[in-house]
């Protein structure tokens, strides 16, 4: 068959099974699941890839028994195409960042690669289910494990509220501070006591103050999550939590170095002592232009209007930075509305008739970009060639 007419049927076969892929992602968005916990999400996408045929593995590792990996493999040698699952919800939002239509895209993108093409194809595709990517780095956990080694290359579709290829992330990380102080009736005996509260306070005037003096992609957000058990009490312990971003892993380990000493100092200050608690650490995102120009070149050919303008201002963090760090990746962005991400708004818009068009359009450019990649080894080649230098010359625009 030529490849218009292969590229056809994949159409073909996704507008003909429509409903079967909005089902899914309104199954998964109508029961959210947080990170860690993406359990019915993880059966309801695995299930459709195991009926086609494709392998699937569950509980990838001990960490993370909601994550998977299903393949399906052709008849000759060829690259390995990596197409990225997200499907956990967020604390009381439920799906305000669309998760159900990224892991929902992603099946269906190979499924109608494997209907299309059947096994005579050269090469392998796998979905790699990711969980935990808004609280905890499922992707880091899988990296770090070796689920990624094999892919050659990997794509997933976002939504959001504009359509783009090119937008960046910020490398962040995580840091949870508990403060101990030495209890004592803040009326009767203040003189005794030791405020963990005031150790707490006094770091969250640090950050403040140190924030002009960082580097300018530097920011620094907080929460009090312990503040105390009673006013007449001065609180011997306190808790709060921390995200450090900057524009690239070299900058954060300077941020956190300055963040390190004034929250210690601050704490020093009162008395107090503290204990921090660091998480993993998201890197920026290198987006392959190879890989993002042929997926706007598919959008384009669906009718889907494209910004392909480098977004690196008004960005956020995910996990598959550190993909990007590994293989030529893409996170691409599907418009399904105007709502930002991370709202009310979004997690009705992400189950909306207009969120459901974003499935349809992202699982299709998936699916075509993939065929391409399947079809077209030195596109590959080329994706390779340009991840190399984005990795050898970090922060030559390539956000």
């Amino acid at each position: 068959m030529t490849e218009t007419s292969q590229k056809k049927r994949i159409q073909d076969y996704i507008d003909e099974t429509r409903e079967q892929w909005v089902d899914l992602s309104m199954h998964i968005h109508d029961n959210p699941e947080l990170s860690f916990a993406e359990h019915q999400a993880m059966a309801w996408l695995t299930s459709p890839l195991e009926e086609e045929g494709f392998e699937v593995r569950r509980g990838l590792i001990p960490e993370l028994p909601t994550s998977f990996r299903a393949e399906w493999e052709g008849t000759t040698d060829g690259p390995t195409i990596g197409l990225i699952a997200e499907y956990d919800a967020l604390a009381e939002l439920g799906h305000a960042c669309g998760h159900n239509i990224i892991g929902a895209s992603a099946v269906c993108a190979a499924i109608s690669l494997k209907k299309a093409l059947g096994s005579h194809f050269p090469g392998k595709v796998v979905v790699l289910g990711t969980p935990a990517e808004e609280e905890g780095g499922g992707k880091i956990m899988l990296i770090e494990e070796g689920w990624f080694d094999d892919l050659d290359t990997a794509m997933m579709c976002h939504p959001r509220d504009r359509t783009m290829i090119l937008r960046g992330s910020l490398a962040c990380v995580d840091v949870d501070v508990s403060f101990h102080g030495k209890a004592a009736h803040a009326a009767a005996n203040p003189d005794q006591g030791i405020s963990a509260l005031d150790a707490m306070l006094n770091s969250f005037m640090c950050v403040k103050q140190l924030l002009p003096a960082l580097h300018s992609s530097a920011n620094i957000h907080g929460i009090i999550t312990k503040g105390g058990d009673a006013t007449n009490i001065i609180p011997d312990h306190c808790e709060a939590s921390f995200l450090l971003r900057a524009e690239k892993l070299e900058v954060l380990e300077q941020v956190k170095e300055r963040f390190y000493q004034g929250v210690e100092h601050s704490t020093k200050a009162i008395g107090a002592t503290c204990e921090m608690n660091e998480g993993l650490m998201y890197a920026e995102r290198i987006n392959n232009r190879v890989l993002a120009y042929q997926f706007k070149e598919n959008l384009r050919e669906l009718g889907v209007d494209v910004d392909d303008s480098v977004i690196e201002k008004g960005i956020g963090s995910s996990d598959i930075g550190n993909v990007s760090q590994i293989v030529p990746t893409i996170h691409p962005y599907i418009k399904i509305g105007e709502a930002s991400t991370h709202t009310k708004a979004f997690t009705e818009t992400a189950g909306s008739l207009d969120g459901m068009r974003g499935l349809i359009q992202s699982s299709k450019a998936l699916a075509l970009t993939a065929y391409d990649l399947l079809a077209t080894p030195s596109l590959v080649k080329d994706a390779h060639e340009e991840w190399k230098q984005s990795i050898n010359h970090k922060g030559d625009g390539h956000g």
